[in-house]
């Protein structure tokens, strides 16, 4: 069984790395191919997709083509059910669903004003009221989840899942520019970064170098957790 995943560039394709997570952290396998945001391929590369006209998508071993990250994930769920990708539990189920629909539709200050950027950590950043409040929300629906399901850290519902998945470009988000959330959340966070397949997928964005470096901001930096300080002048 083949699936084609179409992804963008690594270091800031937000959610080309959910669709990626999706394979990865489950241990699905897909044939990938890069699209690219940065070079004027896009179009182009997006053609044997059509109509899909974003990264990521998918196509399925039968040819069939599906867009948008949780088209994306329910159908995996529902071919791999043996991968778990949704928590076994009913509550649980249904609250990762839930948060998962809202980062989907949710959250613009933040994706607007911090747009994920894997190299290296912005140090200075001002988050406006309007980001702050996204903040405020994200925390709520952690703290929340965690109280349905009882976990104390690590995965929001004991077992890792599309929930994590779906969050982790927001922890690259809230690390990569330093924003304030609790000391447990933050934890979340860089434990979510740290895991391997996080890692990988970071490294193989490092290998291309981008000239001008895309969403600069006039900051200093600070090294990625666990890495060296990018040269990104």
């Amino acid at each position: 069984m083949t699936y084609d995943l179409y992804i963008g560039d690594r270091l800031f394709s937000s959610w080309s790395l959910r669709g990626w997570l999706m394979f990865e952290s489950f241990g699905l396998s897909a044939s990938v191919h890069h699209v690219g945001l940065y070079s004027g391929t896009m179009a182009r590369d997006m053609e044997p997709l059509a109509p899909a006209r974003l990264v990521p998508a998918l196509r399925l071993p039968s040819g069939t083509v599906v867009g948008e990250s949780l088209a994306m994930a329910e159908t995996l769920a529902e071919r791999h059910p043996e991968a778990g990708l949704w928590p076994a539990d009913a509550e649980h189920r249904a609250t990762a669903r839930w948060l998962c629909a809202e980062m989907v539709s949710g959250f613009m200050a933040l994706r607007g004003a911090c747009p994920m950027q894997l190299a290296h950590v912005w140090r200075g950043f001002e988050a406006s009221d309007a980001v702050r409040t996204d903040l405020s929300r994200i925390e709520t629906l952690w703290n929340h989840a965690r109280k349905v399901s009882g976990a104390v850290d690590g995965p929001l519902f004991g077992r890792f899942s599309l929930a994590d998945v779906f969050y982790t470009p927001v922890a690259a988000r809230i690390i990569g520019y330093d924003l304030t959330v609790s000391a447990e959340n933050r934890a979340y966070c860089l434990w979510l970064l740290a895991r391997p397949e996080v890692q990988a997928w970071r490294a193989e964005g490092l290998k291309i170098t981008y000239d001008p470096f895309p969403y600069p901001q006039a900051l200093p930096v600070d090294p990625w957790p666990g890495s060296g300080t990018v040269n990104t002048s």
